[in-house]
C-alpha cells in the first residue's frame, strides 16, 4: 500500500473538484479517517502528509493518544459518542463532529466547564432521515443549533452529515446541497460573532468530489487513504 501515493491522489482529487467548482482548494480540508488503522498505519499516514486525523471510537481515540500515534497532526472526533463516555473525548480532540442531541450537548458543555475550557463541535443532521444513522432530522436541528449557541463551553463550529451509500454517481449531491442550506440558514440567524459557523464536513471516500462540489470544507476519506479496513480483532 503506497500511502503517500493515496494521499496525494486525493488531494489532487480534492483540489480539482474545488476549482471545478469555482472553489479555493485550500478551503477545503482532508481528514484522514483513522477508524481501525494502527498506531503505526497512523504514524505513516501523517509522514506521507496527512495533517488532520478522524477518530470513530472512543476506546481507539485512547489508546492512539496513548501510544502517541497523531504525532505531527490534528484530532477530530468523527464517530458516535455516548454521554458517558464524553469525559474521555472533551478536551482530547480539537472538534466533535456527532453532537446531535440536547443530553449530549449538554453532557460536552458540563464537562468542558470542568475542565476550564471550551470545546468546538459540529452538529450531525441525519439529512435523509435513515432511521439507521445518528443525527439530529431537520426539522430539530435549529432548535438545537440556537441550544449549542448558548452554552458557555462549547463553540457551534458547523455541521456534519453522513447521506446513504449511494450506487450511481451523483447520487449524494441532492443531500450536500441541502446541508449547503442548512449550514447557510444557521449563519443568517447568528446574532454574536462568539461562534465562528464555517465548517460543512461530508462526503466520504466514495464521493468526497460531489461534496467538494457542493460546498463541503471538510471531507473525510478512509478506504481511499488507507484500502479497505482490515477486520476488527474480537474483544477479549
Amino acid at each position: 500500500m503506497d500511502l503517500t501515493r493515496n494521499v496525494n491522489v486525493v488531494l489532487d482529487k480534492i483540489a480539482a473538484a474545488a476549482i471545478a467548482a469555482g472553489r479555493d482548494p485550500g478551503s477545503v480540508e482532508l481528514c484522514a479517517a483513522t477508524k481501525v488503522q494502527s498506531d503505526d498505519v497512523i504514524r505513516s499516514a501523517i509522514a506521507a502528509g496527512i495533517r488532520l486525523c478522524g477518530e470513530n471510537r472512543v476506546q481507539e481515540l485512547a489508546a492512539h493518544l496513548e501510544g502517541d500515534a497523531y504525532a505531527g497532526a490534528r484530532v477530530h472526533f468523527i464517530g458516535h459518542l455516548q454521554t458517558n463516555k464524553v469525559k474521555q473525548v472533551v478536551g482530547k480532540v480539537e472538534l466533535i463532529h456527532s453532537v446531535d442531541s440536547e443530553r449530549l450537548l449538554r453532557a460536552i458543555d458540563s464537562q468542558a466547564d470542568r475542565l476550564g475550557l471550551v470545546q468546538d463541535i459540529l452538529l450531525e443532521v441525519n439529512v435523509a432521515g435513515e432511521e439507521s444513522k445518528g443525527g439530529v432530522v431537520p426539522e430539530r436541528l435549529p432548535a438545537l443549533a440556537e441550544m449549542a449557541l448558548g452554552c458557555p463551553h462549547v463553540r457551534l463550529r458547523g455541521l456534519m452529515a453522513i447521506p446513504p451509500v449511494s450506487t450511481v454517481s451523483g447520487g449524494n449531491r441532492k443531500y450536500f446541497a441541502q446541508m449547503r442550506h442548512f449550514l447557510v440558514d444557521i449563519i443568517g440567524k447568528i446574532a454574536d460573532n462568539h461562534n465562528t459557523v464555517d465548517c460543512l464536513s461530508m462526503g466520504m471516500s466514495g464521493d468526497y468530489e460531489d461534496a467538494v462540489a457542493e460546498g463541503a470544507t471538510l471531507v473525510r476519506v478512509g478506504t481511499a487513504i488507507f484500502g479497505p479496513r482490515p477486520p476488527v480483532s474480537p474483544a477479549h
